[in-house]
């Protein structure tokens, strides 16, 4: 008669179990994601997506989840091995919730494309293909700020200073004082309107300059890239 004890086949179960309720329990960004899974899925039940849809939301979901635990498991552990603050540390955890934060945006745009639905898709991309094709002044303000949020992103990751929601190569202010200054000429005629709107951004970077933040260089370079966008936002793309 062996005296192995038997194999405990729930014993791993229960384990996930536990890590999974605690971090439900500790982590108020994971029950936030929860929640948006339960509201996206009765979301399509209602919009009537098929089960190959429904398949590729909850995995695309699932992935957020994951990332959002590994996420929580990371900072757990940098947080033992490193009580005090360490730039490594913070590196690590930033590192993690970026990954966090890449897994959520493509949920939301795979969650948007297919809520958006197949047939109606068809139509936007006849219309991008279109001669009369044009943007109106909503669509070309929210491609620009997507745009120009990525290009700040990259801007400031080039850098060797600053974070990226403070300091950095690239003023995040600056570019979208100034984008939104030089986008005011193209939607009204008003010339005393359009030099206010300029007046303000030029404000906007002045007192960054002034919370010594940025120097004139990253809050040049923030205007230009602004400006530059909007021009071809609103001079290039057809109307």
């Amino acid at each position: 008669m062996s005296g192995r004890k038997p194999a405990d086949i729930l014993g791993p179960f229960k384990v996930a179990m536990s890590g999974l309720i605690f971090t439900f329990k500790t982590q108020r960004h994971m029950r936030f994601h929860l929640y948006v899974v339960l509201t996206v899925v009765l979301l399509g039940i209602l919009v009537n997506l098929g089960l190959r849809e429904m398949l590729v939301l909850l995995f695309t979901i699932s992935l957020v989840l994951v990332a959002e635990m590994f996420n929580s498991a990371i900072e757990a552990t940098v947080d033992l091995v490193s009580p005090s603050y360490h730039p490594l540390a913070k590196f690590a955890k930033d590192i993690a919730a970026g990954a966090v934060l890449i897994t959520t945006i493509i949920a939301l745009v795979v969650g948007s494309l297919l809520i958006l639905g197949e047939s109606r898709w068809e139509a936007i991309k006849v219309n991008l293909s279109s001669e009369g094709f044009g943007l109106g002044v909503v669509p070309r303000l929210l491609l620009g700020m997507m745009v120009l949020f990525v290009i700040v992103v990259i801007g400031k990751g080039l850098g060797k200073r600053g974070q990226v929601l403070k300091g950095g190569l690239v003023s995040g202010h600056a570019s979208y004082a100034f984008f939104f200054a030089f986008a005011v000429p193209f939607v009204t005629d008003n010339a005393l309107a359009s030099g206010l709107a300029i007046l303000l951004a030029a404000i906007v970077a002045q007192s960054r300059y002034e919370a010594k933040i940025h120097s004139l260089f990253e809050l040049a370079l923030g205007a230009g890239v602004g400006t530059l966008l909007a021009l071809l936002v609103f001079g290039l793309v057809p109307r």
